[in-house]
């Protein structure tokens, strides 16, 4: 065709002004432009489309049928954009949820790609940080949505819970404690610790009750994660305190007794938290959703 949807538009703005100079102004080209494009389609049909006034432009019989036809190429051709635009790739966008280690290494790595698989618009940015930064971060604004403790004060933000995340301690085989299957932390604030790093906020949290009951803490040694304080404990240099399901998933790989640890601080939750669950966009209200269904409550 000797034509474009350009000089389709051009009549629509000529039939609509009666003017082929404001038509002209409306599709932003010259007079002279436009007056050559309505002079090749009326050389294409090999008929007359307006006729020439001093005050306008007027539709002769072959015009109006053109407008008509125009009119319903345009709708046709704004329908087809519409229906093809959700076969054009999108770029991805990308969540960013901020956990805690326990929620990291323990939860997350099972629920994260079945989410993904289902979403393949979205990218998800795990930011890993202590559970106070985290609290801070989504104080302040900075984060969005993030995992934290139960243990640190989030009154002031919305919180649904996400999963039971309690502490257990373990201990070598052949340890003292290797018969108990219950106690309080001070029965074992006299023996060696193996411990997380000092500005791991687990670790504080530990240390903060040892102090409440009068103690400080012995550590042997410290090491950045629990898989590095399982295989110690493993073979016979002290105990430890973790997370319940991280000594349930290293207990197929080291040999160490788990003693559950009475008293609320020890019997934490994991909360998904935001300052307003209402006002989060609606990709990161169907990721928090997703999370929630899919919580390990009863683990």
């Amino acid at each position: 065709m000797r034509f474009d949807f350009f000089d389709i538009q051009l009549l629509q703005h000529i039939v609509t002004t009666g003017s082929l100079t404001k038509g002209a102004e409306r599709s932003a080209i010259s007079l002279q432009a436009a007056s050559e494009r309505i002079k090749k389609l009326e050389q294409y049909f090999d008929t007359p489309l307006f006729i020439r006034h001093s005050t306008g432009v007027e539709l002769t019989s072959a015009g109006h049928a053109l407008a008509e036809h125009a009119r319903l190429l345009l709708v046709q051709k704004q329908q087809l954009e519409q229906d093809m635009q959700r076969f054009r790739q999108q770029v991805p966008e990308s969540l960013t949820l901020w956990c805690n280690s326990s929620a990291q290494s323990e939860y997350l790595p099972t629920l994260l790609p079945q989410y993904l698989m289902h979403h393949p618009e979205i990218n998800i940015d795990l930011h890993e940080a202590e559970s106070s930064d985290i609290v801070a971060a989504l104080t302040k604004g900075i984060a969005k949505l993030g995992l934290v403790s139960s243990f640190f004060d989030t009154q002031h933000l919305q919180t649904q819970e996400f999963a039971s995340d309690p502490l257990v301690l373990i201990c070598p085989a052949a340890h003292a404690l290797q018969h108990s299957e219950q106690l309080n932390l001070l029965d074992a604030l006299n023996y060696g610790f193996i411990g997380l790093m000092p500005h791991h906020s687990l670790q504080q949290s530990i240390e903060t009750q040892a102090k409440l009951l009068g103690f400080n803490i012995q550590y042997r040694l410290r090491l950045p994660n629990f898989s590095a304080i399982a295989e110690v404990v493993d073979q016979g240099v002290g105990i430890a305190i973790m997370p319940a399901r991280a000594a349930q998933r290293l207990q197929a790989d080291y040999h160490f007794h788990t003693v559950q640890l009475r008293g609320a601080w020890a019997n934490r939750k994991l909360l998904l938290a935001t300052q307003d669950f209402n006002q989060l966009s609606l990709n990161y209200q169907q990721f928090a959703e997703f999370l929630l269904q899919h919580r390990p409550l009863s683990e």
